[in-house]
């Protein structure tokens, strides 16, 4: 009989409860039971007793195995096996010698290799003794299965990577969208390695998951496609229940919505300005105008159609089935001189329309559509289709009784705006004529015959000039507009209005805007020809900006459109809690910060009077800091003594003694003024040159001999100027001033001798002599 050990059969029984029983049989294959063995007892009755007989067969092995040696898995022992080694253990069937291996000697089975239950969950072999001697079988053999124990190493895995679904929008909660499955190849008959819990990742709050089926459904209400179409939901299913340490795997679900009719069709105006010429034919397009409408397919087709209107007789409106647009067209010829704008009403509705949804509407929208006729250069029409005239017989050619002249009288149009025709009587324009500037223009006409002038008439004629939108419109009166510093967003800070001197056959309709996009303000129009001017944010500070300024756009709705901008000042303030200004001004602001106005003169006093001083000290030290006359040895500087008077010309011999500027030759002495006192206690004395300079060169050495022993000259270098002509002239010095005083001294004879090159000179100087001679004979 074959006996095995069982090593995974100790940690089982340690799970069983204390005092249960355990009973273990393992019977060889074709093995024959012994026979019972017999007791006696006291009474004589014989006690039979059975040996029990063991059954095996299974074993149990880890899958996985990351141990350094091979993995065992039992004992195999045959009662046959007396201990002496005689006894050898063969196994076969799967994997034997291969991934299993049996010791011949002890019958010990190991696993060579690391098993995968996923790939092979059991493996059936046998086992059975030889006689090492003989060779022959100690007993029959005996089969038994190696079962894998199977270990959570493997995640789950969906059936796909990524899953696509649909569910029209504004479904209920609850609503199923689709179903996700994922499998775990782990043993889902041990243990929890492959039981799955699914939970969502990415999706909350619009979707929810089941956790044991996968299902997943809408969780929340209203989901609006036109809001958002798309979404991406990530499944995730994770084993051992969703306890900590299972493995997950993960998966996408796109989800997209599908449209219902939950959008009625709406206009993106409520008014439309279309043109178009008077002469447009019959079926021709004047424009189109489409509403918006948030679905799609046959939930946005929409029909247009005419309700209302003083048009609608001349204008349609046709459908576009493609592009779902309403198209304006001409149904009766339009005329410019009856009509300028014709206005009709159109209204969209839904084609298609979701009993489910009806709440939501109505599904229908109306918009004011105005054309304006533009006027074309037409042929003159006659009032009637034919005109009888009568006339008598013989009637002289070009007579006309009732024929007249009309005479125009300037006195009634004294800017001469308007002409008439003497002949016909026509009246034209002479000058461009604004509306704005008069209404009306009243002239007076006179008609006379023609053969009798006396005979004469006197009609007023009244002008009456039609409005043209030749003007934009401007803000009604200029806003004082403020915002307080504590505003909050969307609070209304002014109203503002417009007004334009033109007169539109159907009344002004101004549309008010900003000219571009504003962070600190918005604007809402009314419809009523007013807007309202809203904050954006909260939080002004008027130290940062004290005025914002905000360009508003306005405009009319007459042809030509006409448009201004206008820009509208808004101060920021202080305000109390119930938005009353408090002030604006920026003294306001200081004095709030606790100083008043005295003390505000007072501080710029002081700084007005620091600044005086500042430049008074520096213009002190800068006095103080003046350079000496003198600043080194060869500065050499002239010394000027000025007299401020002024000279009467070489005739002036009275202040000055010019013979001191004559030729050296003739100088005898520096003599003094005569005018004034000397400065000088000691005058300087200049002598005569020697006679034997008679160059240049020696009278300067001369004169720096004077100067460097003059006991009265100053005690620093000092410039010294003379004016010295020479000796090597011929003529010597022609300066006048070594002539006489009087002019009748002067002999000029000796002119005629100093060659062809004063002949001139001479004949005017010697002729003049002589008739001055003359005269004083």
């Amino acid at each position: 009989m074959m006996m095995i050990h069982f090593p995974w059969l100790f940690p089982l029984l340690c799970l069983l409860p204390l005092g249960s029983t355990v009973m273990l049989v393992v019977r060889s294959r074709g093995s024959v039971p012994r026979p019972p063995s017999q007791t006696l007892q006291p009474e004589g009755r014989v006690l039979h007793r059975s040996k029990r007989d063991w059954m095996w067969r299974q074993f149990f092995l880890s899958e996985e195995y990351m141990g350094n040696n091979y993995q065992y898995v039992g004992k195999l022992r045959s009662d046959k096996d007396r201990g002496d080694g005689t006894t050898r253990y063969v196994l076969s069937g799967e994997g034997a010698g291969t991934i299993f291996r049996i010791d011949e000697k002890s019958g010990d089975l190991h696993a060579t290799q690391r098993l995968d239950r996923e790939e092979k969950a059991s493996y059936t072999l046998q086992a059975q003794a030889f006689n090492k001697n003989t060779g022959l079988p100690l007993e029959p053999a005996t089969e038994f299965i190696v079962k894998i124990h199977d270990i959570n190493d493997n995640e789950p895995k969906f059936t796909k990577d990524v899953y696509t679904a649909s569910v029209p929008e504004m479904s209920d909660v609850g609503t199923f969208v689709i179903e996700v499955n994922a499998t775990d190849a782990d043993d889902a008959s041990y243990g929890n390695s492959a039981r799955l819990v699914y939970s969502i990742l990415q999706g909350q709050p619009y979707f929810s998951v089941e956790p044991e089926t996968g299902i997943v459904r809408i969780a929340l209400s209203n989901m609006d496609r036109e809001v958002r179409k798309d979404y991406q939901v990530v499944i995730q299913a994770k084993d051992m229940a969703g306890q900590m340490g299972g493995l997950s795997g993960t998966t996408m679900v796109n989800v997209t919505l599908t449209d219902v009719n939950d959008s009625p069709p709406r206009f993106a105006y409520s008014s439309y300005h279309l043109s178009t010429y008077e002469s447009a034919e019959i079926g021709f397009t004047v424009g189109r105008i489409k509403a918006n409408d948030g679905d799609e397919g046959q939930n946005a087709e929409m029909k247009y159609r005419i309700v209302e209107g003083d048009g609608k007789d001349s204008l349609d409106i046709i459908t576009d089935e493609v592009t779902q647009e309403g198209i304006i067209v001409v149904r009766k010829q339009l005329d410019y001189e009856s009509r300028r704008v014709y206005t009709i009403k159109v209204e969209v509705t839904n084609t298609h329309t979701d009993p489910n949804f009806l709440h939501l509407g109505p599904f229908s929208d109306t918009a004011t559509v105005k054309v304006t006729a533009k006027d074309v250069d037409e042929p003159p029409v006659f009032s009637r289709p034919q005109f009888v005239i009568e006339v008598n017989e013989d009637t002289p050619k070009g007579n006309n009784s009732v024929s007249y002249y009309i005479y125009f009288r300037t006195h009634t149009d004294p800017e001469r705006l308007f002409h008439i025709d003497s002949k016909n009587g026509s009246i034209t324009t002479l000058k461009s004529l604004d509306r704005e500037v008069s209404k009306w223009h009243n002239i007076s006409v006179l008609a006379s015959e023609i053969n009798n002038p006396r005979q004469r008439s006197r009609v007023p004629v009244l002008i009456k000039v039609l409005d043209v939108n030749d003007n934009a419109p401007e803000f009604a009166m200029s806003y004082d507009t403020f915002v307080c510093e504590n505003v909050k967003a969307g609070q209304i800070i002014q109203t503002i209005s417009a007004i334009d001197t033109d007169e539109p056959l159907i009344g002004h309709k101004f549309v008010f805007s900003l000219s571009t996009s504003n962070p600190n303000f918005t604007i809402f129009d009314n419809e009523d020809n007013t807007a309202k001017i809203l904050t954006r944010r909260s939080g002004f500070n008027r130290q940062e900006v004290s005025a914002y300024y905000l360009p508003v756009v306005i405009s009319d709705n007459d042809y030509p459109i006409q448009s201004s901008t206008s820009t509208l000042t808004i101060r920021v303030c202080s305000c109390d809690s119930t938005g009353s200004m408090r002030s604006c001004s920026v003294d306001a602001l200081l004095l709030s910060a606790g100083l008043s106005t005295g003390a505000l003169v007072a501080i710029l006093l002081c700084i007005v009077i620091l600044l005086m001083i500042v430049v008074l000290f520096s213009a002190l030290r800068r006095q103080r800091r003046k350079e000496p006359l003198i600043i080194s040895k060869e500065d050499v500087r002239d010394n000027v003594v000025s007299y401020n008077d002024e000279g009467g010309g070489e005739e002036d011999t009275q202040a000055f003694d010019i013979g001191t500027l004559r030729h050296p030759e003739v100088m005898d002495s520096n003599k003094l003024r005569r005018d004034i006192i000397p400065e000088m206690l000691f005058p300087y004395h200049r002598p005569s040159p020697m006679n034997e300079c008679s160059d240049v060169r020696d009278f300067i050495s001369s004169r720096l001999q004077e100067n460097d022993t003059d006991p009265s000259a100053p005690p620093y270098d000092s410039l010294a100027t003379y004016a010295y002509e020479g000796n090597g002239s011929v003529a010597e010095s022609l300066s006048s001033l070594e002539s006489s005083v009087m002019e009748g001294d002067h002999e000029y004879d000796y002119l005629s001798t100093w060659g062809p090159q004063f002949k001139k000179l001479a004949d005017m100087y010697i002729g003049k002599d002589t008739c001055t001679s003359g005269l004083t004979n």
